[in-house]
């Protein structure tokens, strides 16, 4: 029996989409929040909206706009700010779930060139799909890795059998009670892809599950993606994975250190 994991694109709205990640000319539609329709819900800086350009069929596409300025990103975020951002997003992602209106919802966020994503302004997605059940495709090896921390219900690892390859980080924690530290980690994670990764990367996917009855956000750094999984869905681990989880923890783990 096959499964659908197949969404429909539509076109004639997609084309119409503003990219200021490529085309920094553009006028930020996030900047200007005066002429921002269908809002669903605000708090201070963050504000959740209708996508003004729904490219997805029978799906209910929303914006979480992060914050009023277009040059901050989770890894300049005061940590507070992180963790209020990080509870308001997961808390509509939830809401959005236990509407039974959608088959599952998809929370995600796309930062940089190579992340897929088309607006600059740092902003994460809640995507509500109707004829997809994303469960269906996970596979529990995808959050199992070398553990990096471990701290007051939250596990931060780097994956050992990554979905696409390379390098991802999984963060779980037990208890959305827990999201804090969530957002401690989460951050920790952006800024070390950012701005210490073995590799020059400016661009990262963060990937929200609720999966065995747990929350994990993947992050994955992004580049162009491998043609061997792009075609054979063959996916490639670093034989640097060791290296890693140590800078990691030397960087951001260290008590004698600033976090």
């Amino acid at each position: 029996m096959s499964i659908n994991n197949q969404l429909r694109f539509l076109f004639d709205i997609g084309k119409e989409k503003h990219n200021s990640i490529n085309n920094k000319s553009i006028l930020c539609p996030f900047c200007h929040r005066e002429c921002l329709t269908d809002i669903l819900d605000e708090d201070g800086p963050f504000i959740l909206v209708k996508n003004k350009y729904p490219t997805l069929e029978n799906t209910l596409q929303t914006v979480l706009i992060e914050t009023n300025n277009c040059n901050d990103n989770m890894s300049t975020y005061d940590k507070e700010y992180m963790k209020k951002l990080l509870q308001f997003g997961v808390n509509h992602w939830l809401s959005f779930k236990e509407t039974g209106e959608f088959k599952s919802v998809i929370f995600y966020k796309n930062h940089g060139p190579h992340s897929g994503g088309t607006i600059n302004h740092s902003h994460m997605q809640i995507v509500g799909l109707k004829d997809i059940d994303y469960e269906e495709f996970l596979r529990d090896e995808f959050f199992e890795g070398i553990t990096i921390n471990k701290s007051e219900g939250c596990i931060l690892n780097l994956s050992t059998k990554p979905r696409v390859g390379f390098t991802e980080f999984n963060i779980i924690i037990d208890s959305i009670n827990t999201l804090p530290v969530m957002a401690d980690n989460l951050q920790k994670i952006v800024h070390y892809i950012l701005n210490n990764f073995y590799t020059k990367c400016d661009s990262f996917n963060l990937f929200f599950y609720e999966w065995r009855n747990r929350i994990v956000c993947k992050v994955i750094p992004r580049f162009v993606t491998s043609p061997l999984f792009i075609g054979f869905s063959i996916s490639q681990i670093s034989n640097h994975m060791d290296m890693i989880v140590r800078k990691v923890q030397q960087l951001y783990f260290n008590d004698n250190n600033i976090k």
